[in-house]
Parts: structure tokens; C-alpha cells; sequence
């Protein structure tokens, strides 16, 4: 099984195993509306965790990305955590939003209420209990804009520049399902140890939320460079493009691939440097091959003088992998890892 598959499982149980130690989906007396109970609880817990954990690969945090083998199994499993959110979060809103139709429906019959036992409730618990139905109008509003802005995502035909503008909105409506999941987590759940996970993995993905939003991803990782020559091979339908980073580029290996802005309004766009690193004169060539939208106007875009910037090196395609030997096979574009 790979390193992504290993990492997606293992999240899944592990916050199924802290819930089971917590709570159960056989509660005493079992029926429709007690199991309805635990299992919103449950399903509530899975959503924020995959939501957090996909926020945080949402840094392409240098860290992690060797364990995963490259930032692009990062977001392979990032786009796996967002499709099993999408999915999670359907099912919790349908049992928290469909019983209450059903039985408006007649198809259901509410139980009677117990009498309410008066009891003293801490100063944190009676604030919550306060926002719970502020709490739920949030959650189900920010599910409808969750969901249509996860699919959009996931239509391959989608513009990218529109792609990466919606995808960011993503961070606030996750700063918004936060607020929900505090709000209406079982109280008791946060002095046990699916609490304290749960509350850890919100911090993160709230600090990855404000990053996003403020334009901080990769910050660090970035430098300013100029185009220094453009070259388009018309038989190919293929741009040459030779950078002059200057000192900021902490260099790279063969393999790896950058992020270059060259609009701020289009975003960045990843590439696979077509160079090897020579530290005395910081430069840099990508090769393109007008694929798409945008890449197809490269040509008439870049001009030599043109401020760009660059972030990275990303990526694990490279012989650092403790073998002996490797077999490489590419052609076309696929031929750019070869040139470097």
C-alpha cells in the first residue's frame, strides 16, 4: 500500500478509534433517534478532521512532503480528504437535516421529551449551549457552499484562474464550520482524547486557513526573478523560458518543479525545471508545451525584462531514494525531468 493510502486510512481510523473511546454507535435504548444522536456526533468528527488535515497539506508544508514522496502525492491525498469530506458531510447533514423533514414528513415519529432535570451547567458549556442555533444555521449554509465549491474543483474543465479563487474560499468557510464544530461537539468529548486531537487539528488548520487567505503559502520558499530569454519552438508548440532568480533561489535537484507567477491575477502555475542548479549563475529554464488555456498564451504573455516569481523546489522525482539504480522512461513534455 502507498505512503498516501497508509496516511488516508490511518487518519480515518484514528479518529474512528478516538471517537469509539469516547462515545458509541450502539447507545442504551438503541433506536432511530438515539443512534442518530452518536452518529451525528461521529460523523461531524470524521468531517472536521479530514477537512483539517486536508487545510494543512494545504501549506505544502517541506516537512511531511519527502515521508509522502512529493508534493504531488500531497495533493493527491489533499484531494482525496476534500472528495471523503464532501461525502462525510453529506451523510452528517442528511441525518441532522432529514430526520427533522421526516418527521414533518409523518414518516417519523419524535419521541417524547423526558422531563428536563435541572442541572449546573460550567461557565464554557452554557456559552456553547447558547450558540447552538446560530451553530446550525452556520453549518448548513456553509455545507451548500462547501459542496458546490468541492465539486467545481473537481470538474477538470473548470478555468484555473477561477479555480484557484473559489478553492480559497474554501478557508473561510472552513474558519465557519470551526465555529460549528466547537459550538456543537458533545461537551464532554473535549476532556477526552478525541477532544484534544480534534481541537489540536482545528488550530492547525485555522492557522492554514488565515495563511491562505493572507497570501502566505509558501512565502517562504519563494524568490524574484526576471525572464531573461524566451524561446517558442512553433513544430512543438513548445516555450523556452531561461530565469534569473538572483541570490533568493535556494537551489534544486533534477526532478523537482517550481511555482511561477508571472500574473498575479492567473496565480501561480506549477512546471518542472528543465535545468540543473549552478549556485554562480542563479539561473533557471523551464520548458512548456502549450497544453491548456493558459500555457497555450504563454508565448505572446512572456517577455524578456518581466519580473516573475518562483517558489519552491518541490517535488521527490529524483535519485534520492537510497537505490542503486533507476529506470527513467518519458517522452513529449515528460522529457523536461531528462534535460535538468
Amino acid at each position: 500500500m502507498s505512503k498516501i493510502k497508509l496516511s488516508f486510512w490511518g487518519l480515518l481510523l484514528a479518529l474512528s478509534a478516538l471517537w469509539l473511546f469516547a462515545d458509541t454507535l450502539i447507545p442504551e435504548p438503541f433506536n432511530y433517534f438515539s443512534f442518530r444522536g452518536v452518529f451525528v456526533q461521529y460523523t461531524g468528527v470524521v468531517a472536521i478532521g479530514v477537512m483539517s488535515a486536508a487545510m494543512l497539506l494545504a501549506l505544502r508544508p517541506k516537512l511531511i512532503e519527502r515521508p509522502l514522496n512529493g508534493l504531488d502525492k500531497m495533493y493527491r491525498l489533499h484531494k482525496w480528504l476534500g472528495v471523503t469530506a464532501l461525502v462525510v458531510a453529506t451523510v452528517h447533514w442528511w441525518w441532522a437535516k432529514g430526520t427533522k423533514w421526516m418527521v414533518g414528513w409523518g414518516w417519523l415519529t419524535k419521541p417524547e421529551r423526558k422531563p428536563v432535570i435541572e442541572q449546573m451547567l460550567s461557565a464554557p458549556e452554557e456559552l456553547l449551549r447558547s450558540q447552538r442555533g446560530l451553530a446550525e444555521s452556520v453549518g448548513e449554509w456553509v455545507f451548500y457552499i462547501v459542496a458546490i465549491l468541492i465539486v467545481l474543483a473537481l470538474i477538470k474543465k473548470f478555468p484555473y484562474h477561477l479555480f484557484r479563487k473559489t478553492h480559497n474560499w474554501l478557508a473561510i468557510a472552513y474558519l465557519a464550520v470551526v465555529f460549528h464544530t466547537v459550538v456543537l461537539t458533545q461537551f464532554s468529548y473535549w476532556s477526552q482524547p478525541v477532544g484534544w486531537v480534534l481541537a489540536i487539528l482545528m488550530l492547525g488548520g485555522t492557522m492554514s486557513a488565515l495563511l491562505v487567505l493572507t497570501g502566505q503559502v509558501g512565502a517562504r520558499r519563494k524568490a524574484e526573478g526576471v525572464i531573461e530569454s524566451v524561446t517558442y519552438y512553433p513544430g512543438l508548440n513548445v516555450i523556452e523560458g531561461t530565469l534569473d532568480v538572483g541570490n533568493g533561489w535556494q537551489g534544486h535537484v533534477p526532478g523537482q518543479f517550481a511555482f511561477v507567477t508571472s500574473n498575479k491575477r492567473e496565480g501561480a502555475h506549477p512546471y518542472t525545471i528543465a535545468s540543473a542548479w549552478n549556485p554562480e549563475e542563479h539561473r533557471m529554464t523551464f520548458i512548456t508545451k502549450g497544453l491548456g488555456d493558459w500555457t497555450s498564451r504563454l508565448r505572446d504573455r512572456l517577455k524578456v525584462g518581466m519580473p516573475v516569481s518562483v517558489e519552491g523546489p518541490y517535488g521527490c522525482f529524483d535519485f534520492n531514494d537510497g537505490r542503486s539504480r533507476q529506470i527513467w522512461i518519458g517522452g513529449g513534455i515528460g522529457i523536461t525531468p531528462f534535460i535538468a
